[in-house]
């Protein structure tokens, strides 16, 4: 039963990855600071249990998906109560700035840390670096983030001091919130 009940929840992750580009919507007017309430409204248990404190700067209006620009705000900000230190609760702050063409997002945790030499394993499907009695997951949630976010011309990265903390980036490129964007939309 266990390992049926992983076998679909990774047949969802997939088709979930599969359908970020096909079912994606047109991109619009998207208010990010909505966007986070979403997505903490979706997260309230688990900042509740965690006793997560989450704090931001204000966020822009940006043209995007905004139903996937909320999955990848849900996912970064699961994945910093999940791997979080069990000795202190869970500080994540989110913000942003703009460099050159890109908006460039942070998602700063005082978490677990990620060691170097994983950092690239992160972003690849079924890629998990803990066990599954450790942490729960199905090893698709970052790869599904880094699908989304090249959808919107950008990037992901992480930046992390294992043992101490991680930032997670991602960018969404300025050139597409003006004109025509990947959805093929007027914005």
């Amino acid at each position: 039963v266990d390992g049926a009940n992983r076998l679909k929840e990774m047949i969802n992750g997939l088709l979930e990855y599969s359908r970020v580009k096909t079912h994606g919507k047109p991109f619009t007017s998207v208010n990010c600071e909505t966007v986070l309430e979403n997505a903490l409204a979706d997260l309230q248990i688990a900042i509740e249990e965690n006793k997560a404190v989450i704090t931001h700067d204000p966020l822009p209006v940006i043209a995007a998906d905004d139903v996937q620009l909320a999955r990848v705000f849900q996912n970064l900000i699961s994945n910093a109560i999940k791997f979080c230190k069990k000795e202190e609760p869970p500080h994540i702050h989110i913000s942003t700035r703009q460099e050159g063409g890109e908006l460039v997002f942070s998602f700063r945790d005082n978490g677990i840390g990620i060691e170097p030499q994983y950092k690239d394993r992160l972003f690849i499907m079924f890629s998990r670096l803990h066990g599954r009695g450790e942490y729960p997951g199905t090893g698709i949630g970052l790869a599904v983030c880094k699908r989304i976010v090249e959808r919107h011309g950008g990037r992901i990265w992480v930046v992390s001091e294992y043992g101490k903390e991680s930032t997670f980036y991602f960018t969404i490129s300025v050139s597409e919130q003006a004109g025509t964007n990947k959805g093929g939309e007027e914005v």
